[in-house]
C-alpha cells in the first residue's frame, strides 16, 4: 500500500472560550462509521486554553482516543497556533483522513492546513463515504449553485482532508463513562509568531440566526409574497418560540438576510421540526432539511416538490393555513 503508514480517522473537535462547538461532537457519529470501514481508530483532536473537559466528553460521544493540546495561546483561535500545532500532530501522528467543521474558523483553518501538509482539501462536504478497496475518502459536496452534487478524491496525498457542514450529521447519543485513551501532547508556539490577535468578540445579527442548533424553524419561500408577507412567517416562529429561515429565491430576491437562508447555498439545519412556508422544494432546499425529524410543509400547489420530502403536507394557501395554525397553538399554550 502507497500510504499504509497513515492510520486512523481524525475529528477535529473545535472549541470557543473553552467550549465545544456542536459540529465537533457530530462529526463523530460519521467519524465512528468511517473509520470502522477503514479498520482504524476514531481519534478526535481537541485544542484549547482550558478544556480537558471537552476532551474527556468526545470519549463519551464514541472517540477510541482524544488528543489534548492546551494553552494559553490557544484560548482564542488564530491561524498560525492552530495550524502550528495540527502540522505538528500529523507530522507525528499521520492519521489518513481529518474532519473539521465548516465553521469561520474551520474554513480558515482547513486550507491553511492542507498548504502546510501538501495535500488535497474538499471544502463543505454533505456526505462522506469511504472506499474500502483504494483507502480514498469519497466526499461529496454542492457545485454549480448547488444544481449539482460532487464527489471528489483525494488519491495521491495524505491526510486526506474535508471541511463538513454544521447540522448535516446528528451528535451521537453519549455513554458516560465510555473507556478510551487521553493522549496529552505539549505543543507551544512563541508570541512572536502569531500575526493576528483577538482584540474584541461583536455578536453580530448573523450569529443571533442560530439555524445550525435551532429545534424548530419555520422557513418561508417565494410563496410568501414580499417582505411584508414575512410578517406571518415571524408570528408563527414566535407562537413555537422558532428561528425564522428562508429559502434561497427569498434571499435572492432581497426579502430577507442571507443569515437566515437554508439549504445547500445556505445552513443546512437539522431541527425537531422545520415548516416549510410557500417553499416548491428545489433539490438544493431539500438537501438541506433532510436531517429534519419532521417536516411540514404548506404549500398551495399539489405538484410541488417539497410534499416528496415532507412528512405532512397542507395543500392551501399559507395566508389562509398558518392563521388558523397560530390559533391552534395560542389554544394549547393557553
Amino acid at each position: 500500500m502507497q500510504f499504509e503508514e497513515y492510520r486512523n480517522l481524525w475529528v477535529f473537535v473545535e472549541t470557543e472560550e473553552n467550549t465545544a462547538k456542536s459540529v465537533g461532537y457530530e462529526l463523530l457519529s460519521p467519524g465512528r462509521v468511517l473509520a470502522d470501514k477503514m479498520g482504524g481508530k476514531l481519534v478526535a483532536v481537541v485544542i484549547g486554553g482550558n478544556v480537558k473537559d471537552v476532551a474527556e466528553k468526545t470519549i463519551d460521544y464514541g472517540a477510541d482516543e482524544v488528543i489534548l493540546v492546551e494553552g494559553d495561546e490557544y484560548f482564542n483561535y488564530s491561524t498560525d497556533a492552530y495550524s502550528y500545532a495540527m502540522k505538528t500532530l500529523v507530522e507525528k501522528y499521520k492519521p489518513s483522513t481529518i474532519l473539521i467543521g465548516a465553521t469561520n474558523n474551520g474554513r480558515d483553518l482547513g486550507p491553511k492546513m492542507a498548504c502546510d501538509l501538501n495535500t488535497g482539501l474538499t471544502a463543505d462536504c454533505t456526505m462522506l463515504d469511504y472506499d474500502t478497496e483504494t483507502g480514498n475518502m469519497i466526499w461529496t459536496r454542492p457545485a454549480f449553485g448547488g444544481n449539482l452534487m460532487a464527489m471528489i478524491l483525494c488519491p495521491d496525498n495524505r491526510p486526506q482532508l474535508g471541511t463538513v457542514r454544521p447540522g448535516i450529521f446528528k451528535k451521537p447519543e453519549p455513554v458516560t463513562g465510555k473507556i478510551g485513551t487521553m493522549i496529552y501532547e505539549d505543543i507551544h508556539i512563541a508570541p512572536e509568531n502569531i500575526r493576528t490577535k483577538l482584540l474584541d468578540r461583536i455578536k453580530e445579527v448573523a450569529e443571533a440566526v442560530n439555524l445550525e442548533e435551532a429545534e424548530i424553524i419555520v422557513s418561508g419561500g417565494r410563496g410568501v409574497g414580499s417582505p411584508e408577507g414575512f410578517e406571518i412567517i415571524r408570528r408563527l416562529a414566535e407562537e413555537l418560540n422558532a428561528t425564522v429561515g428562508a429559502s434561497r429565491a427569498v434571499v435572492d430576491a432581497g426579502w430577507m438576510p442571507h443569515a437566515h437562508q437554508v439549504g445547500q447555498t445556505g445552513k443546512t439545519v437539522s431541527p425537531k421540526l422545520y415548516i416549510a412556508c410557500g417553499i416548491s422544494g428545489a433539490i438544493q432546499h431539500s438537501a438541506g432539511i433532510t436531517g429534519s425529524d419532521c417536516i411540514v410543509a404548506i404549500n398551495k400547489d399539489e405538484e410541488a416538490p417539497i410534499f416528496d420530502v415532507a412528512d405532512y403536507g397542507i395543500v392551501g394557501d399559507l395566508f389562509t393555513v398558518i392563521p388558523e395554525l397560530i390559533k391552534e397553538i395560542q389554544k394549547l399554550n393557553a
